[in-house]
C-alpha cells in the first residue's frame, strides 16, 4: 500500500476544510461580536507497516483537524448610540430566540421594539436579570445604560443587563451568525462584577488581512500536496508499466 497517496490525500482534504473555514470567517469579519473559527492541525495513529531494510514495523499518521471558536475579544469601538453596549473582559448577554429558548451573545447593538422592551437588532428580547428591560415610550427621555450594566429612564431604574460566563465556553455551538447555544454539559455561571463600555459595541475578532494571510498559506499548501499526490501517481504508473510483462 502506496501510504503517501493516502496521506497527501488527507492533507488536501484538511487544507480544503481549513479554506472553508477562512471563507466563513472573512465573510463575518464586520458583523459586531462575532467569534472566529480556529482549525488546529494533528496526527492520528493509522497503522503499522513493514520497513524495509529496517527491523520491526513503523507507524504511519494521517493528518485531521478539529475546529473550535475562538472567543478571544474583538476590539471595541464607539457608536454614539446609548443603548449600544459592549462587554469588557469575559461573559455573554443573554437573549430570547423566538421559540423561547435562551442563547448567547457578545453583540451589543439593542434597539426598542414597539413596544418598549429592549431587542436585538434581530428582534429577540435581550434579558435582564429580573427578565426583558422594559422602557416606557411615553416618558421624554431616552433609555441608556452604565459601566454597570444598569439600565436607567432619567431617574428611573429600569433593570440591568444580565450578563453569563460558562463553566466550558468551547461547549456552546452556533446559533446563527453571532448567537450561541448551550449543548449537553454546560453549565451556566452568572458574572459577579459585570463591566460594559456604553455607546460602544465589540467588533468581530477577526480580519480581512490576517485571513487573507491564512487563504495564501493554505492554498499552497493544498497545492504542494496536489503536486505530490501527482508524482506518487506517476511513480505508481511507471512502477506497473516496469512490471508488467513485456508483449
Amino acid at each position: 500500500m502506496n501510504i503517501s497517496v493516502y496521506q497527501a490525500a488527507a492533507a488536501m482534504n484538511a487544507q480544503a476544510q481549513w479554506q472553508e473555514v477562512i471563507a466563513n470567517n472573512l465573510a463575518a469579519s464586520s458583523v459586531p461580536g462575532f467569534k472566529k473559527d480556529d482549525l488546529s492541525f494533528s496526527g492520528v495513529d493509522a497503522g503499522w507497516m513493514k520497513s524495509q531494510g529496517m527491523e520491526g514495523n513503523q507507524q504511519f499518521q494521517m493528518p485531521t483537524t478539529k475546529m473550535g471558536i475562538n472567543f478571544t475579544p474583538g476590539e471595541v469601538r464607539y457608536t454614539g448610540n446609548p443603548l449600544d453596549v459592549a462587554i469588557e473582559g469575559k461573559g455573554f448577554f443573554e437573549v430570547q430566540m423566538p421559540d423561547g429558548q435562551l442563547a448567547y451573545t457578545r453583540d451589543g447593538q439593542f434597539g426598542l421594539n414597539s413596544e418598549g422592551q429592549v431587542v436585538t437588532k434581530d428582534g429577540y428580547l435581550v434579558m435582564g436579570e429580573s427578565g426583558p428591560i422594559q422602557a416606557d415610550l411615553n416618558q421624554g427621555v431616552d433609555l441608556a445604560f452604565s459601566s454597570s450594566g444598569a439600565a436607567s429612564q432619567g431617574p428611573e431604574n429600569r433593570g440591568r443587563l444580565k450578563v453569563v460566563d460558562f463553566n466550558d465556553p468551547q461547549l456552546l455551538e452556533r446559533a446563527g451568525g453571532y448567537f450561541y447555544a448551550g449543548a449537553p454539559g454546560l453549565e451556566v455561571q452568572p458574572v459577579d462584577e459585570v463591566t460594559v463600555r456604553p455607546s460602544s459595541v465589540e467588533a468581530a475578532n477577526t480580519s480581512p488581512m490576517s485571513e487573507m494571510t491564512s487563504l495564501i498559506t493554505s492554498m499552497r499548501l493544498f497545492e504542494t500536496n496536489s503536486r505530490l499526490l501527482q508524482m506518487e501517481d506517476q511513480h505508481l504508473a511507471q512502477t506497473l508499466h516496469d512490471l508488467s510483462p513485456n508483449p
